[in-house]
């Protein structure tokens, strides 16, 4: 069952929790059924543009840190905004009971460079009821992962 924008108000998955919001013609926040969380670039917070290439990769943060519950598991989807525009949020899956700052994967599949802005909006999470709590919640080598992006260990 995917969970409603009060279940997740009430579940205190996200901080900072924002209700919804527009910025510069995009919503972050919490919707209907899901969160739309912002970009961060690096761990200071003072990088305040980022171009990535036609054909770019490059990996940034939400500025939301999330605290899972054991029942609830989480999917990361692209922002429409954006992959309107070519770029696409790797699909990640935030496990029951992971803490900490989200790493995003993301490319750029159009023909021309793309500036993104510190704090935009870059994709939304969708969260799920699991058919039970976990015993043996995520503890794995990105939990309590760090503000700012995080390469692959």
């Amino acid at each position: 069952m995917i969970l409603s924008g009060n279940t997740i108000r009430e579940r205190g998955i996200i901080n900072p929790f924002h209700d919804r919001t527009v910025s510069a013609g995009m919503t972050f926040g919490v919707g209907p059924a899901g969160y739309d969380v912002r970009v961060e670039f690096d761990k200071t917070g003072e990088l305040d543009i980022a171009q990535i290439a036609s054909g770019g990769f490059m990996l940034a943060s939400t500025i939301e840190r999330f605290t899972m519950p054991n029942d609830v598991i989480g999917f990361v989807h692209d922002k429409s905004s954006w992959a309107r525009k070519g770029l696409a949020v790797q699909n990640t899956v935030i496990e029951p009971g992971w803490f900490g700052y989200l790493t995003l994967e993301i490319t750029n599949h159009s023909h021309r460079p793309l500036a993104i802005e510190r704090g935009s909006p870059i994709a939304q999470v969708v969260f799920h009821f699991i058919d039970r709590p976990v015993t043996d919640a995520y503890n794995g080598k990105y939990q309590d992962q760090e503000r700012g992006p995080q390469r692959a260990r």
